[in-house]
């Protein structure tokens, strides 16, 4: 299902609807804090003038570019520390969302990644810091 996704989105039938569902296999993966799982897209294999790259070439870039496939919850809030006995134990954690979306085209330092392989395909752990640009289909 991922793999037809992306290839509609090769293709120029661009989606933002790249939600999980319950057949796919990236949705036991959980994402932690300010972290985005990354899809690297497909490198071209042939450059604007005609040249023909070997193979290897666009992995050792110091920029790559991929979709998001699941985002973390974003950064924690430090909860306040209050010894007030009519406060309730059961405060959950808050967190600042995260400014990338499932979906979105990501263009990132390679630098600030952790290449993981899962079942049998590569993907990227992005820190929200290393990434220096997004690319949403909906207007702001």
């Amino acid at each position: 299902m991922i793999s037809d996704l992306f290839l509609r989105l090769k293709n120029g039938i661009k989606s933002l609807h790249m939600l999980l569902t319950s057949d796919n296999k990236l949705k036991k993966l959980i994402v932690i804090g300010d972290r985005v799982l990354v899809r690297p897209s497909k490198p071209d294999e042939q450059t604007a003038s005609g040249l023909y790259l070997p193979p290897g070439v666009q992995e050792r870039e110091k920029v790559q570019q991929g979709y998001i496939i699941k985002t973390g919850p974003g950064y924690a809030i430090p909860m306040p520390v209050d010894d007030e006995p009519w406060k309730s134990e059961d405060d959950q954690v808050k967190y600042v969302p995260l400014q990338a979306k499932e979906g979105d085209l990501a263009i990132f330092l390679l630098s600030g990644a952790t290449e993981v392989m899962y079942e049998n395909e590569k993907y990227f752990i992005v820190p929200q810091s290393a990434i220096l640009m997004l690319e949403r289909e909906e207007e702001l």
